[in-house]
């Protein structure tokens, strides 16, 4: 049985997620549909970046995704298709699946004249979806690219004894997740982040009191930073690109 996995910044709030699952139900009525998420700030194609690569890898081969963050919707950009891992991905050619690296196999899918020129969602991508979870090919469904737009998300640079990173998540809890790896750390660092000093790592929220700034390996990997019991971007007025730093105190 095949999974179908949504990420989109459509909200809840209106019909739209239900008009796409229509479609993927009418074109693939055993498939299982899962949200990832609906709640991606609209047109933030860096948060859908993000959260995708985070996700997909707690998904069984064969999984197809569709990803639809796209204020490009209607214009000539392009339709993408995508495999890799053994897993399939649709997204608008805006970056998104930057995290598959070109190594991915890319498809431009074409869009046909009767599509909605506002919602490639429904009348683009939940069909393509539809027939790859019937048993079509990524092939069948578009022309081979080997040029997809390729924004991937910032990586860490060493400054001496430093590593320097930054922000590129802040998730509702208020926390502030980095693209540090604290396999790339010396015992004993102290992490900053906007210039303001959050400790050594620890292990969890409950190493520090309530209201405390807290610093730990979160469970995506990186180094976040965050309140107990408390919002880190509130606390600091901080968000998305603020610097971290991992430096002996």
């Amino acid at each position: 049985m095949a999974i179908i996995a949504l990420l989109t910044d459509f909200g809840t709030a209106d019909s739209y997620v239900a008009e796409m699952k229509g479609v993927l139900s009418t074109y693939a009525p055993s498939a299982t549909l899962v949200d990832i998420t609906h709640d991606v700030s609209p047109g933030d194609v860096r948060a859908a970046q993000y959260i995708l690569s985070r996700a997909w890898m707690f998904f069984p081969e064969g999984t197809i995704y569709v990803a639809v963050v796209d204020a490009g919707v209607g214009t000539d950009r392009r339709v993408l298709g995508a495999t890799r891992f053994g897993r399939f991905f649709l997204a608008p050619d805006n970056g998104l699946l930057s995290f598959l690296s070109l190594n991915a196999a890319f498809i431009s899918i074409p869009v046909l004249p009767e599509a909605a020129p506002t919602f490639h969602g429904r009348d683009v991508f939940a069909p393509a979806a539809g027939r790859l979870a019937t048993g079509g090919s990524l092939e069948s469904l578009g022309t081979t690219i080997t040029d997809p737009q390729y924004a991937p998300l910032p990586i860490p640079v060493i400054d001496g004894d430093s590593v320097v990173g930054e922000v590129v998540h802040v998730d509702r809890f208020g926390t502030l997740i980095s693209n540090i790896s604290p396999n790339a750390l010396k015992p004993g660092v102290s992490i900053q982040v906007g210039g303001v000093d959050a400790g050594p790592l620890r292990r969890t929220f409950a190493d520090v009191a309530s209201g405390e700034l807290v610093a730990f390996t979160g469970s995506g990997g990186t180094v976040e930073i965050a309140v107990r019991d408390g919002s880190a971007t509130r606390l600091l007025g901080l968000s998305v690109g603020a610097k971290v730093t991992a430096q002996k105190p």
